[in-house]
């Protein structure tokens, strides 16, 4: 009827940029997507949304044609698309920037924005259209970057943008992003979504797979919802909310803010006291760092990611030597002079929840089970302390899986196999299982689903009411004012402050994130 209408009115809508019927796709026997229907207007930011494991980046890969399709048709710009490899879903114009980067680190950004469009064998051609299409996006678009760095060399906020400069190079109209934001600071992420505005604007449809709900509120114009690979909903972003959106994901009402209740802080477990590291080369990593960690507390640490958080918790972590200070674990002490790696540091009785579970709180080609004891392995989880009893791994995993909520509850099945959210949640489960007295958790729900989050910050919680001293790394604000009893904020590798909870909004941590004591004022 609305397409009759607009005959009449001597115009006519164009059809749908992208048109889903009756998609499925198995693996074995677990059904990823059945029956999906999705259709998505030209020129639109579009949200695709639901937990780990909803089964969305399936569907965008068979959108790309990374998988095929069981059944079910796909429809671009009205015309039925037979996409079966990555080379037809390029030709029908779609480009896809995936979680992880498909880029050659060692080659040059224009070398990878080259690849597949090389111009002949001398190159010089292709050498020459490359540079202005770089010249182009930066006028244009905003997307600068150095032609002759390393990709390798680039920090991820700009890795991304040579990805999405390589797709539209390549003739995309429809691009796909798969949790795009997942890897960025929250300043990359506000430029990322800045370009994004200004592709909708040159007619780019753009579709935005993400579990951040206020990203999804923020940036698109129409939400899809998934859970356990369907569709359950479509939605106007501007007649929904976040509520609505995370209960249709999660299928109940989820808690977009734990209760932490109050807290009743005891003796300290952690004391660092003018802590300093350096570099290989000399430079100054952090500096002067001091402060406590009582029983029964949170302490956040916040800051613009780069200023020496990470550095911070690999020191704490044992996986960094400190140059000046101390490090006070129950009694313990760790000096600049004296000895520390992660087993000390374990032994003492801290555990740690990395902010890089894949470079060092996991390994990716080990089971479950054996992920489940890592650094842990001379204990009672592996058996009698000698010997590792493989039933003994596979009964002590399926009892963590259980009660932490992973899934699938598979002891056997690869890490890397696990979404994002349950790889994390495996993490959490090992290092919390040893009863811990004092822990560091880095970005704790960094690419975690929203269900995963709520559960996550719970366990939290929980561990601090159970009398464990937390200190909290993250570069969401938000987590950090939601859990912390007291925020510490860094600028620039040092202190600027500590702040009770009651003390601190989004304006002041804000303030002395960019350097400005709550006290001096400078």
């Amino acid at each position: 009827m609305a397409g009759a209408a607009g005959e009449q009115h001597g115009s006519v809508e164009p059809p749908p940029a992208i048109e889903l019927r009756g998609v499925s796709k198995a693996f074995g026997l677990v059904q990823a997507n059945k029956n999906i229907d999705l259709v998505v207007q030209p020129g639109t930011i579009h949200g695709i949304i639901g937990e780990n494991g909803a089964g969305k980046s399936t569907l965008m890969n068979i959108l790309y044609g990374l998988h095929r399709a069981d059944s079910g048709e796909m429809y671009i710009n009205g015309a039925l698309a037979p996409i079966h490899s990555s080379a037809d879903a390029i030709a029908c114009g779609i480009g896809m920037v995936h979680q992880h980067f498909m880029l050659v680190p060692n080659f040059s950004v224009l070398e990878n924005v080259m690849l597949g469009s090389e111009g002949g064998m001398l190159l010089a051609e292709g050498r020459e259209e490359t540079l202005g299409t770089l010249k182009k996006f930066a006028d244009e678009y905003g997307m600068t970057v150095d032609a002759e760095v390393l990709v390798g060399d680039l920090p991820v906020g700009l890795q991304q943008r040579v990805e999405i400069i390589k797709a539209l190079k390549g003739g995309a109209k429809i691009l796909i992003l798969d949790e795009p934001t997942g890897v960025l600071t929250p300043q990359e992420a506000v430029s990322l979504f800045k370009i994004l505005g200004t592709l909708k604007q040159d007619g780019v449809t753009i579709l935005l797979i993400t579990h951040k709900l206020e990203e999804i509120m923020a940036t698109t114009d129409t939400v899809s919802i998934m859970r356990q690979g369907e569709m359950v909903g479509h939605r106007a972003t501007a007649e929904t909310n976040p509520e609505e959106l995370a209960e249709l994901m999660v299928g109940r009402k989820v808690l977009l803010q734990v209760d932490r209740g109050t807290s009743d802080p005891g003796e300290v477990n952690l004391s660092v006291s003018g802590l300093g590291c350096v570099s290989p080369h000399g430079s100054s990593l952090i500096s002067d760092i001091s402060f406590d960690v009582r029983v029964g507390e949170i302490v956040g640490v916040a800051g613009i990611a780069g200023n020496g958080q990470s550095e911070l918790m690999e020191a704490l972590a044992g996986m960094r030597p400190p140059s000046t200070g101390t490090i006070n674990i129950l009694g313990q002490t760790i000096t600049a002079d004296g000895q520390s790696d992660p087993q000390i540091m374990r032994a003492a009785g801290l555990a740690h929840i990395p902010e890089d579970r894949h470079k060092f709180g996991l390994v990716l080609g080990f089971e479950a089970r054996e992920n489940a004891i890592l650094g842990y392995h001379y204990s009672r989880r592996s058996g009698d302390g000698r010997l590792i009893d493989g039933a003994a791994v596979t009964a002590h995993c399926r009892e963590l899986m259980s009660a932490h909520d992973v899934r699938p509850a598979n002891p056997q099945l690869t890490a890397r196999n696990f979404s994002g959210g349950n790889q994390q949640k495996l993490v959490i489960a090992r290092e919390l299982d040893a009863n811990p007295q004092v822990l560091i958790v880095g970005q704790p729900t960094r690419g975690v689903d929203i269900g995963a989050i709520e559960f996550i910050h719970k366990e939290l919680i929980a561990l601090r009411d159970q009398g464990a001293a937390i200190l909290l790394i993250s570069v969401e604000l938000e987590e950090v004012l939601g859990l912390a009893d007291r925020i510490m904020v860094m600028n620039n590798r040092q202190q600027v402050g500590i702040i009770t909870r009651a003390e601190a909004d989004e304006q002041t941590l804000g303030l002395m994130m960019a350097g400005i004591t709550p006290d001096k004022g400078t």
